[in-house]
């Protein structure tokens, strides 16, 4: 499943430089996560950056795009042949 920042979320620029797939970008109102990209860290990382260094904790599964592990890998793979 991709992963979603909610409206909680501070701006404080941490989580942009975590993302290996560069999925994170700043949308309208705070930063958002292209889940066209975003494979949870899989294939880079043990678990996902971006929820590692959030201090507020705001973000969590996009039920929105849900995605089992091996489709997260699969995407991984897509993502880094291209």
């Amino acid at each position: 499943m991709a992963l979603l920042i909610t409206d909680e979320c501070i701006n404080c620029d941490v989580c942009e430089p975590q993302c290996p797939n560069s999925a994170i970008y700043m949308g309208d109102e705070f930063y958002e996560i292209n889940p066209d990209q975003c494979t949870e860290c899989i294939g880079h990382h043990e678990e996902p950056q971006c929820v590692v260094v959030c201090p507020v904790e705001c973000i969590e599964k996009d039920s929105a795009h849900p995605e089992d592990q091996a489709q997260l890998h699969a995407k991984y793979l897509r993502l880094v042949q291209a």
